[in-house]
């Protein structure tokens, strides 16, 4: 056994053997009764270049099938989460900066569906894994964080993120990487919140954007639902600060879901907040779309259980966003009324 060959994700023998086949994909959700459920893997779980072969990663599509033979309604999962650590995609993470060479503007081109190129060496050592920015860009692509769009020469490939599950996971990276950055900030978290708990829209819009030109932007090569959660994830980031008010996500109230309910304690126990959050196409409709959160909100009737509990003023905003800018509305109701 001293006398083998190695092939690797980049060679072309045996390359439909490292993953599932289109075909095959379409055989196996067949066989469960889940056809019409191809065009969601696809999003989530395709998009692996091994060799000349397009695969999914089979890990996945075993794992969809069988959490959907129960409930075909089931949401989508990130299965890769709970395969291995995260500590590759930690560290590039935390590489990022605003002058070297890992930059925001290179992890925003990726999560964007773009493709860049890059260096891999597929010798790359345990030992050498974080040595430099190159052996970190090989292991990636190496570990299925990146694939290949096509090979350069020299070593060079284009390389890409290659699916929805693995870019929701970088996301998520992000977010955690966004919340620890703005934590060390208390004065402007703490102008945020209060201009929050005093209707002051104008002052939240100027400061959501401010923060926002701290991490990086989610573009329209996706899915809505993708751009709406990760501006739910900034808010949510933000608010945290104020650890005496309880935040509750998707909360069900009224008629509805709400996309974020505030309930305030001590003083200000009196105020409860409702904020629905939408994303716009352009930035042209960000007003519009704006006014439409509020009316959802009062459509909906979502403050109803802030009103159920006592509280006597309820702030509702609508908050739209489009990349990096957004626009914020504020009505306010009093129990009382």
């Amino acid at each position: 056994m001293n006398n083998f060959t190695v092939y690797s994700i980049t060679d072309n023998e045996f390359d439909e053997t490292f993953g599932f086949t289109s075909e095959e994909v379409q055989e196996m959700l067949s066989y469960y009764g889940l056809s019409s459920h191809y065009e969601e893997v696809k999003e989530w779980y395709d998009g692996y270049r091994f060799g000349n072969a397009d695969v999914y990663c089979p890990w996945d599509v075993v794992n969809y099938c069988k959490d959907h033979r129960e409930n075909q309604n089931a949401a989508p999962k990130n299965y890769w989460m709970n395969t291995s650590g995260n500590d590759i995609i930690n560290h590039f993470i935390d590489n990022i900066s605003d002058n070297g060479m890992l930059t925001k503007d290179v992890l925003e081109r990726l999560v964007n569906g773009e493709v860049i190129t890059q260096r891999v060496d597929e010798m790359v050592t345990y030992k050498d894994l974080y040595s430099n920015i190159d052996n970190l860009w090989s292991t990636l692509f190496m570990t299925g964080y990146l694939t290949q769009r096509g090979y350069i020469g020299n070593g060079y490939y284009s390389l890409a993120v290659p699916n929805r599950e693995i870019r929701n996971i970088i996301i998520e990276r992000i977010l955690a990487l966004f919340r620890k950055e703005v934590s060390g900030n208390g004065e402007l978290l703490r102008s945020f919140c209060n201009a929050i708990l005093s209707a002051d829209a104008e002052a939240v819009e100027r400061l959501l954007i401010e923060y926002m030109g701290k991490t990086i932007s989610v573009r329209d090569n996706f899915a809505r639902s993708l751009h709406e959660n990760f501006y739910h994830g900034l808010m949510i980031g933000i608010l945290g600060f104020r650890r005496d008010w309880e935040i509750l996500s998707n909360r069900e109230s009224g008629d509805g879901f709400s996309d974020i309910l505030i309930k305030t304690k001590g003083q200000e126990s009196r105020v409860g907040i409702v904020i629905e959050l939408k994303y716009s196409k352009n930035e042209k409709s960000l007003d519009k779309d704006c006014q439409d959160a509020l009316q959802q909100i009062e459509d909906r009737n979502y403050g109803q259980e802030l009103c159920n509990q006592g509280y006597q003023k309820i702030l509702k905003y609508g908050i739209a966003f489009y990349h990096k800018k957004c626009c914020v509305k504020v009505a306010m109701q009093s129990t009382n009324d």
